[in-house]
């Protein structure tokens, strides 16, 4: 199993939960010239969502955010995996090395099949974060 791991920076928003506030929220960014490794979008009730936006440019992402005055939440760490390959079994390996090493405090999400391969976003504390580098590697 050849993975490609590459540890990044998220930051989180709070908006609300329509598609026009979060093509507001997207459209600064581009913008500004800022592409995005991955993204995701949950409901945090009353009518908003939590944006969190892995950028390829975290500094970027924080002055664009400042000068137009968009409330800013992070940087928090994570890592983005990419597998070259999609055989059953090593998206379980991923997730067994983790618990071997007592990394148990994450948020993950994923895509599969995508040219015979998948990915994975695992957000996590620094700490572990280091640590799942480390036990992937």
């Amino acid at each position: 199993m050849a993975l490609e791991i590459n540890k990044v920076e998220y930051y989180n928003f709070i908006i609300e939960s329509n598609a026009g506030e979060a093509y507001k929220l997207l459209s600064e960014f581009a913008k500004a010239g800022i592409g995005l490794l991955a993204f995701r979008a949950v409901p945090a009730g009353d009518n908003r969502s939590i944006f969190s936006l892995f950028p390829n440019d975290s500094s970027k992402m924080k002055s664009a955010a400042e000068k137009a005055g968009i409330n800013i939440d992070g940087p928090y760490p994570a890592l983005i995996i990419k597998s070259n390959s999609d055989e059953p079994g090593e998206c379980a390996d991923i997730f067994n090395r983790l618990s071997r090493a007592g990394i148990n405090d994450y948020d993950a999400s994923g895509i599969a099949d995508i040219k015979d391969s998948y990915g994975v976003v695992l957000c996590m504390k620094k700490e572990d974060c280091e640590k799942a580098l480390k036990v992937l590697n």
